[in-house]
């Protein structure tokens, strides 16, 4: 097998949150077919005990430590250099070093890159087949940001969405594929830069159906006589906390009137203070990080997904509707999804819609519900392997020459002008 260098912004262990589910199946797949050099970043101290799990799966691994509030005030120098910081977050020398010593000492013909953070430490590769996977539009994450906080972070987020998006260009332009999360995530990208269109593509993520499969036994972690409403993810990633803070104090307030035996649960792992004083409201629970989050979909009466801050696919909306589920999802959480709305998936624009079609499925629920043509969608259109073979394909073609280095010059993504950034501003007015 030939060797690969594989370069993510976070240990790809365990597969419990968006990104690290994505990166895990990616190396699961990619050790099957490669010897796989994988460089990484440890963001949390509790992860390191998964780090012989990792090396199993891999030839040769470098994990770099990472503080978070130690890399914050790395990335402010960032702001002196007119760079994105998310660079300079993600800057770090040992992790540089061991990149160019695999490079030395071994036939790398193959790189990929999981997001955009991890790119920099890749310049002047000759002879090699390098394949990003940016998964989101970070920058355009950094867009919605700036629309909902108060300055002077908003003009913090908007200088980010602006610089980052021209770095994203700058490696779409440089590398062989630039790959994102589904359809339309690619198609926006396409939109932003056209100049790289013909290189960009998706593959979307899977879910692993036996795993989130309905058809098991689950211990009932409710309260007897209850009717649940549950969302799910880390809750200290600002979109999970801005859409549940949004639902339990606007849309689940008119349903609880309705339905006094509601219960809206919040299960996730770290929740801010601004999520834990949720609990003090009528009907909310937060149950912080649970060992597994299958009994928490399998005794639920409902899934909901209301963000209105999201980019690329959200895989809490996928394991429900694994788990044959009914789900109501904003169209940010939506996005993306190949699902018939109505049947597989409801979509929900506002609190209105929230409460209304929240209301009505309590009312008529049955043991017999569109959960189980959720859960047929999921069969049908996402499957690790079947969406992973995709990358294999592309990473097998003749390498090419690529990788020049990418230091500034006066074409570079510093200097250019990016036209569609004065409508982001206008919507800032």
């Amino acid at each position: 097998m030939d060797h690969l260098l594989y370069l993510t912004h976070r240990i790809p262990y365990p597969p419990n949150k968006g990104d690290k589910i994505r990166s895990y199946h990616l190396l699961k797949y990619l050790a099957q077919h490669y010897h796989v050099h994988l460089g990484t970043f440890i963001d949390d101290p509790d992860d390191r005990q998964y780090i012989d799990t990792v090396k199993q799966l891999c030839e040769d691994t470098h994990f770099a430590s990472l503080t978070p509030r130690t890399a914050r005030l790395q990335s402010l120098s960032a702001l002196m250099m007119n760079r994105p910081l998310t660079l300079d977050y993600y800057r770090n020398n040992g992790l540089q070093e061991w990149v160019k010593k695999v490079i030395t000492t071994q036939t790398i013909r193959r790189v990929l890159i999981f997001s955009s953070a991890m790119a920099q430490y890749v310049t002047g590769i000759q002879q090699a087949c390098c394949i990003i996977d940016f998964v989101d539009i970070d920058s355009d994450k950094w867009r919605q940001y700036a629309k909902r906080k108060p300055w002077p972070m908003s003009w913090l987020y908007q200088r980010e969405a602006r610089l980052l998006l021209g770095y994203e260009r700058q490696m779409a332009r440089t590398y062989d594929a630039s790959l994102f999360v589904s359809k339309a995530e690619a198609d926006l990208f396409k939109q932003l830069a056209p100049e790289s269109a013909e290189k960009i593509g998706f593959f979307n993520n899977g879910v692993d159906s036996d795993y989130f499969s309905p058809n098991r036994e689950y211990l009932d972690p409710y309260q007897p006589n209850m009717a649940v409403i549950v969302f799910t993810g880390a809750m200290d990633y600002w979109p999970n906390v801005d859409a549940v803070c949004w639902f339990a104090q606007e849309i689940f307030p008119v349903v609880l009137a309705k339905h006094p035996h509601a219960r809206f649960y919040i299960v996730g792992s770290r929740p801010t203070a601004a999520v834990q004083e949720l609990a003090q409201l009528p009907g909310v629970v937060v149950t912080g990080a649970v060992a597994d989050v299958r009994p928490y979909f399998a005794h639920a009466q409902l899934a909901v997904a209301p963000l209105r801050i999201a980019r690329g696919l959200q895989n809490k909306v996928l394991e429900a509707m694994a788990m044959a589920m009914i789900v109501i999802a904003s169209p940010q959480a939506a996005e993306g999804i190949l699902a018939t709305s109505g049947k597989e998936l409801h979509i929900a624009s506002n609190s209105q819609e929230f409460s209304r079609i929240i209301i009505s499925m309590l009312t008529h629920i049955t043991d017999e519900h569109s959960g189980t043509a959720a859960r047929a969608r999921i069969l049908a259109d996402y499957e690790w392997e079947r969406s992973l073979a995709h990358i294999k394909s592309l990473l097998d073609k003749a390498p090419i020459t690529m990788f020049q280095s990418c230091k500034p010059d006066k074409n570079s993504w510093i200097t250019q002008e990016i036209p569609h950034l004065v409508t982001f501003k206008d919507e800032q007015r």
